[in-house]
């Protein structure tokens, strides 16, 4: 649930709990450098599905406060896509990452919650930050909920991602620490993100349980990205 006035890069995040992707060479136990795949679907068979936009939205999104509205989400068959920046989500829980120190607009809540009803993790949980609803448009219209599945595509890779916080109702293009930094995007929530070329992919009426379970979120996600080419 973020209000920033001022410009962030963009970032996504890595899951540090998904030890089940990290390659083989990596036995210093680093979370770096992560496997540029989760699951078995390709960002190329992804993105060839999201060529086009038949926009569902009443409007467009800013992707910082001083940009204009160019960004449409877009409707297909058991999704909704956006094509943006990444700014850097590190609200939730206070870790040394995520802080008032590091973060000048932190939060210490997230609109979801875990499963003990604690505020997510954006250190180690890769989430998405959804436009709050608005006149643009209502996420929970579409079928998006808290917790759904995300496919996040960058620079030829995929992470899923679960929905786990809400921002301003005219900027799109958010994702947690946790999501930047799986993709190779700068995590830094003051400095760090992504300017462009992040497809957001949202799977209708999906969602993880737990919410936290980032390996919950691969498996579901990878099996939602099949059915999503094979229905479109």
């Amino acid at each position: 649930m973020r209000t920033r006035t001022l410009t962030l890069a963009a970032a996504g995040g890595a899951a540090l709990l998904a030890t089940a992707v990290l390659p083989a060479a990596s036995a210093s136990g680093s979370v770096n450098p992560r496997s540029a795949q989760e699951g078995s679907v390709s960002a190329a068979d992804l993105l060839a599905k999201v060529t086009s936009c038949s926009q569902i939205s009443n409007g467009k999104y800013k992707t910082d406060d001083e940009t204009s509205a160019t960004v449409p989400v877009c409707g297909k068959s058991g999704a909704v896509f956006w094509k943006a920046d990444m700014d850097i989500d590190c609200d939730g829980q206070v870790t040394s990452k995520c802080n008032g120190d590091t973060d000048p607009w932190f939060q210490d809540d997230t609109a979801f919650h875990q499963s003990d009803g604690k505020a997510l993790r954006a250190e180690s949980l890769p989430y998405v930050v959804v436009p709050s609803s608005s006149s643009i448009w209502k996420y929970t219209s579409a079928g998006i909920k808290g917790g759904g599945v995300v496919a996040v595509i960058y620079n030829g890779k995929v992470e899923y991602a679960v929905v786990g916080d809400t921002g301003p109702t005219k900027i799109i293009g958010e994702a947690s620490y946790a999501t930047a930094k799986a993709l190779g995007i700068d995590p830094d929530p003051e400095t760090g993100g992504a300017d462009s070329g992040v497809t957001y992919i949202l799977f209708k009426n999906s969602q993880v349980s737990p919410i936290e379970s980032h390996s919950a979120a691969v498996s579901l996600g990878d099996s939602l990205a099949k059915q999503f080419l094979q229905n479109n």
